[in-house]
């Protein structure tokens, strides 16, 4: 399985990015053989609109069945969730604490999105 998770950086010791549209970028992060690579979300950063909407694609064109962030918009949230993608919210601290959290079925999912759009 493979999740995404919202990184200020490239490595697993990089802080979670709280935003998902507008995060630096992704860490995708496969569970089955603890390998990870970093995809850059650099065409989002100062994005009037539709940030979260390319952000959702680029995740969803990356394979991943879960999202960890601080906090998702509505758009994103809708394009995800009708993808099947599962979201985590609330996480801080590094990717990997985040990663850990989700292993350890500590983390909470989201029923909908938890800030306004253009957050």
């Amino acid at each position: 399985m493979k999740i995404a998770i919202t990184s200020d950086g490239q490595k697993l010791d990089s802080q979670v990015d709280l935003r998902f549209g507008r995060a630096k970028g992704f860490i995708i992060y496969n569970l089955e053989d603890d390998s990870f690579e970093f995809v850059d979300n650099i065409q989002n950063l100062n994005a009037a609109q539709g940030a979260g909407i390319q952000a959702a694609q680029n995740v969803i064109n990356q394979g991943v069945e879960a999202v960890i962030t601080g906090h998702c918009g509505p758009k994103a949230f809708n394009l995800l969730t009708s993808e099947k993608v599962k979201i985590f919210v609330g996480a801080e601290g590094t990717v990997q604490e985040a990663v850990q959290k989700f292993k350890n079925n500590e983390l909470q999912k989201a029923d909908s999105a938890d800030v306004e759009g253009h957050w």
